[in-house]
């Protein structure tokens, strides 16, 4: 192969893999945005997650097991 080919070849799969990381991004967004209108998830309460981090905390969401076991009893 030529230089220029494989410099072309370069730039297109830039441009390609640039379009495909902007949709998967945007389809993202879009995700958490209906999940939370929904009421599935409240990722106001993952932001501050940082913010107000302590050891003696409750956990923000339940493991899933937790609630397995306890209703299994």
């Amino acid at each position: 192969m030529d230089f220029e080919t494989i410099k072309i070849i370069q730039g297109y799969a830039y441009w390609f893999l640039t379009i495909v990381l902007v949709i998967a991004l945007y389809s993202y967004i879009i995700h958490m945005y209906r999940s939370e209108k929904r009421g599935e998830k409240d990722y106001e309460k993952y932001g501050r997650l940082a913010l107000d981090d302590e050891l003696t905390q409750a956990p923000i969401d339940p493991h899933q097991k937790n609630i397995k076991r306890e209703e299994s009893k």
